[in-house]
């Protein structure tokens, strides 16, 4: 199910990210099935929906680490996962990307060797996540948002176009939360592209544009104001509620499957299955 639109020939220099027909199956569950979307240059965008979605893929299939069925995903200018995106897109996944017994200085270093990056980077990306006074401290040391700010440090090495964020502020208080959406503001307006993932719908109002997404579907691409003048809801989880409804009435069937699948999901997925930071944000500890 190609779609000629989504080659690195048509793609749009405005344009960091175009998904076109995309087909993804994960077991015997299609996540998504003919998929299509834009995402724009040098902009926050906001990947928003419940737990299950499909975000999570989806952000798998930008850097080209997901398998796919069909369709095409063009990354600036190129093939998701292609070598010549090695320094131009950086992913920080939930789990943790970093090393416990190694300092914050240690990983960084480690890390920009491994991608090829100067030396130098690792003093820039401390002082930019507010962490060059802790660089001694090993990461088994940190508080979550601590580590957290790690892990964004090392995707930040060689100073990257697009960066993949999947849910970095899950588990951390309403101050670190906004210490981390500062400086994903300061990335955007120096001139990077952010993809970063959430289900806080209230952090829909920090970003540029936003993709809500349920059930495998982008169910509206818009903008902050954009959503509350469509919905007339001013609160972010009423509006993103509103859109859901007008969804369901729209497609019963896919919201019945979808119902039938979170069920499932529910009774076979418990704690053990859960990332580290959702872990600690459910009170369960983090190692």
């Amino acid at each position: 199910m190609n779609d000629a639109r989504g080659s690195s020939s048509t793609a749009s220099v405005a344009t960091a990210v175009q998904v076109r027909g995309l087909r993804v199956r994960r077991g015997k569950n299609m996540v998504f099935d003919g998929l299509e979307l834009d995402i724009p240059r040098g902009q926050i965008t906001g990947l928003l929906g419940p737990s299950g979605c499909g975000k999570t893929t989806l952000m798998r299939s930008i850097v080209g680490v997901q398998r796919i069925e069909a369709g095409t995903v063009s990354v600036l200018g190129s093939p998701a996962g292609t070598a010549s995106q090695r320094l131009r897109v950086a992913y920080d996944t939930q789990a943790a990307s970093v090393y416990d017994d190694l300092t914050i200085r240690q990983n960084l270093v480690y890390f920009a060797r491994l991608i090829g990056a100067p030396r130098r980077d690792v003093d820039r990306v401390l002082s930019e996540v507010g962490l060059a006074a802790y660089g001694h401290q090993t990461v088994a040391s940190l508080s979550g948002g601590q580590e957290s700010r790690v892990s964004l440090a090392v995707a930040m090495l060689g100073a990257p176009e697009l960066i993949v964020l999947d849910e970095p502020t899950v588990g951390l208080d309403p101050l670190l939360r906004a210490e981390l959406w500062a400086v994903f503001r300061r990335l955007a307006d120096a001139g990077s592209t952010l993809i970063v993932s959430s289900h806080v719908m209230d952090e829909a109002l920090r970003c540029d544009r936003l993709l809500l997404m349920r059930a495998g579907r982008i169910i509206a691409d818009t903008t902050p104001d954009g959503l509350r003048a469509e919905t007339g809801a001013d609160d972010p989880d009423a509006a993103f509620l509103a859109l859901v409804e007008r969804d369901a009435a729209a497609h019963p069937r896919e919201e019945a499957a979808a119902n039938v699948h979170a069920q499932q999901r529910d009774g076979t997925v418990g704690e053990p299955g859960l990332s580290r930071r959702q872990r600690r944000a459910a009170g369960g500890g983090g190692r």
